[in-house]
């Protein structure tokens, strides 16, 4: 039941993605200085995982003599935080235009840190791959 309950609130949640008026419907109008704030949010969330995306294609064709398991994870790795990126892009311009609108306080999330740490990791991955020469 919990489930379900919780699925139900997934894709009421997706369906606000695709539905902006929806989001409009609700609350009253904040200042609209917010609301734009929150656009350039969303797009530099976007920004950042075309920039992961990027990155994934340039591990997978500019380092061909790197481990081809190593080249797959970093370029999988690389490509799935691209895409992670756009999904909580979308997800946290809704979540934070329906707390502004109904003037609640913006929505904490995880995810900023998570994708630092990421990013992080992989790239202290990529030096050590670089400074030991580890390729095939």
């Amino acid at each position: 039941m919990i489930l379900t309950d919780r699925l139900r609130s997934i894709g009421a949640g997706v369906r606000l993605w695709f539905t902006p008026a929806r989001v409009r419907e609700e609350g009253t109008t904040p200042d609209y200085r917010f609301s734009l704030a929150n656009e350039r949010t969303f797009l530099a969330w976007l920004r950042t995982g075309l920039a992961l995306v990027g990155g994934g294609f340039a591990v997978d064709q500019f380092l061909p003599r790197l481990h081809d398991v190593l080249r797959v994870t970093f370029t999988v790795v690389l490509l799935v935080g691209g895409a992670l990126c756009a999904v909580r892009a979308v997800n946290h311009w809704v979540r934070c235009e329906r707390a502004m609108r109904r003037g609640e306080d913006l929505p904490a999330s995880r995810f900023p840190a998570v994708l630092a740490v990421a990013v992080g990791l992989l790239a202290a991955a990529m030096v050590v791959l670089v400074v030991i020469g580890w390729t095939r």
